[in-house]
């Protein structure tokens, strides 16, 4: 299972012992982690970016959260860039294990959100095993599947047009539309 963590480069000063028990958690758990984008940046050597290379970042960024199962975000140190991530993946309609050290507080609108997708915990390091571990099972019993059909060059045309339209990938949009006509 490809997992995508995140968390603030910044609260890394603070937090960098949590970020790493909690990608071990996952490597136990079986789990393929995208968390060297946290894990080997810092605050200046993002400052240090040029315009292109960010812009080359951020769709790195993309690719990996549309191509992983779930997402594991620490928000113990608030972060609107971690926050972006998670919305992403919600957009996308990935679980996501939100994450706050106990005595810091969770972000409301995740905390209170009525999403399925989203799992908002406290942890201590006691906990943290075992809250992973849920999610994981969790996640393997919502990963969505993979499906493929053909399609004609006409409605190819017609998704990429409206995918740079609306700027989401073309699947999610399919997906969307699916989701629409169930309901």
């Amino acid at each position: 299972m490809k997992v995508y963590f995140t968390g603030s480069i910044v609260g890394k000063n603070e937090y960098l012992k949590d970020y790493q028990r909690i990608i071990d958690i996952l490597h136990q758990q079986g789990c393929e982690v995208q968390s060297d984008h946290i894990m080997q940046s810092s605050p200046s050597s993002i400052r240090m970016l040029k315009r292109e290379e960010r812009l080359a970042f951020h769709a790195k960024l993309e690719r990996w959260i549309q191509d992983c199962d779930c997402v594991v975000a620490n928000v113990s140190f608030p972060s609107i860039s971690v926050g972006y991530e998670i919305a992403m993946a919600l957009h996308q309609n990935k679980p996501v294990l939100v994450l706050h050290a106990l005595g810091t507080k969770a972000p409301n609108l995740l905390a209170d959100s009525k999403n399925d997708y989203v799992i908002c915990e406290a942890y201590t390091q006691h906990s943290l095993p075992e809250l992973i571990e849920e999610f994981i099972r969790y996640t393997k019993s919502h990963v969505e599947m993979r499906f493929t059909f053909f399609i004609t060059p006409r409605i190819a045309a017609h998704l990429t047009e409206i995918a740079k339209k609306k700027h989401m990938p073309k699947s999610v949009y399919l997906r969307d539309l699916l989701e629409r006509e169930i309901r």
